[in-house]
This record gives C-alpha cells, sequence and structure tokens, in this order.
C-alpha cells in the first residue's frame, strides 16, 4: 500500500490541477452558457427525446431498443446512487478554492459521474441499434463528460470513472 500512496497523491494533483484549468473557461460567458445547456440536456432530458424520437421515428420496431435503453438508465441509476452513497467524495468546487461552481448539482456527491455514466450507458446500446446514430451521440457524450469538470461539478477521475461503469452495463446488457 506504501507503493500506491506516491502514485494516488500524483493522480488527485493531476485530477485538481485538470479540474482548476478546465474550470478557468467559465470566465468566458458563452462557454459557460454552452456547458450548462449541455449539462441540462444531459440530466435526461436529451436521452429522452432521443427515445422519443426513436419511437416517432420507427414505431414498433424501436421498442426493444427504447426498452433496453430504459431498462440498462435503471440499473446506472441503481448503481450510480449506491456508490455516490458509499464514497461521498466531495465536489471540485466544495474543495478546492480556485474552482467556481458553473451549474447547479443535482445531488450531493462527486463520484462517480452520473451524466457520463448514463450519456456512455444509453450511447453504447442507441448505437448498437442505430449505428448511424454513432457520430451525434459519440459527440453528445463527449461534451457531457466535459461540462462536468469544466463546471466544476466533478474531477475528471470521476467522469472516467463514470464512462467506465456506463460502458460496463452497456456492454453486458448487449452481450459484449
Amino acid at each position: 500500500m506504501l507503493l500506491l500512496d506516491p502514485a494516488l497523491q500524483r493522480i488527485q494533483r493531476c485530477d485538481a490541477w485538470l479540474c482548476v484549468t478546465l474550470n478557468r473557461a467559465l470566465r468566458y460567458a458563452a462557454i459557460l452558457h454552452f456547458f450548462r445547456a449541455v449539462s441540462w440536456l444531459g440530466n435526461g432530458i436529451f436521452w429522452y427525446a432521443l427515445m422519443l424520437a426513436l419511437l416517432l421515428q420507427n414505431g414498433s420496431a424501436a421498442a426493444q431498443p427504447v426498452l433496453h435503453m430504459v431498462f440498462v438508465g435503471a440499473v446506472c441509476t441503481a448503481a450510480y446512487r449506491m456508490l455516490k452513497r458509499g464514497t461521498v467524495r466531495p465536489r471540485p468546487y466544495q474543495t478546492l478554492d480556485k474552482v467556481a461552481a458553473g451549474a447547479v448539482p443535482l445531488d450531493s456527491f462527486s463520484f462517480p459521474s452520473g451524466h457520463t455514466l448514463h450519456a456512455v450507458a444509453f450511447t453504447f446500446v442507441a448505437c448498437a441499434y442505430y449505428p448511424a446514430l454513432a457520430a451525434p451521440l459519440v459527440s453528445f457524450t463527449a461534451l457531457t463528460a466535459a461540462s462536468r469538470v469544466i463546471l466544476g461539478l466533478h474531477y475528471p477521475s470521476d467522469v472516467l470513472a463514470g464512462a467506465g461503469i456506463g460502458a460496463l452495463v452497456a456492454g453486458m446488457s448487449l452481450g459484449i
């Protein structure tokens, strides 16, 4: 364990440095408003709209993909809540003096990023059924992940963990 401590400290320093560096972008109003909008859409609105659009466009053929997304979303929510309660990691704006909160968080704790977790999981599942959606969904997912750090709500490691968990849940549901 003693050998890991310097490595963990280095990771924590890098996490903090990235938070501070990326959060500086909020001094530009356009960037603040853009990433607030992305984050707001990532609250679920974008994904619910996607599911509705799939159903409207494809009718009953979209029922299985949409139900698959709903199932994965429920599993991700359960995992996310359990981890948040277990880790109780404060958010960057709460612990780093140079990080400002660019948006109001949905809950109290930082680890893992639920926005990123769900975005990655939904993207994997939607793209498995509709590969043509990959470019816009992957782009939106990347912006959602970036928004969480830029807005001072998550550390990069929270976002990476969320992405990993989302990919794991989606992958398992797809039999990958």
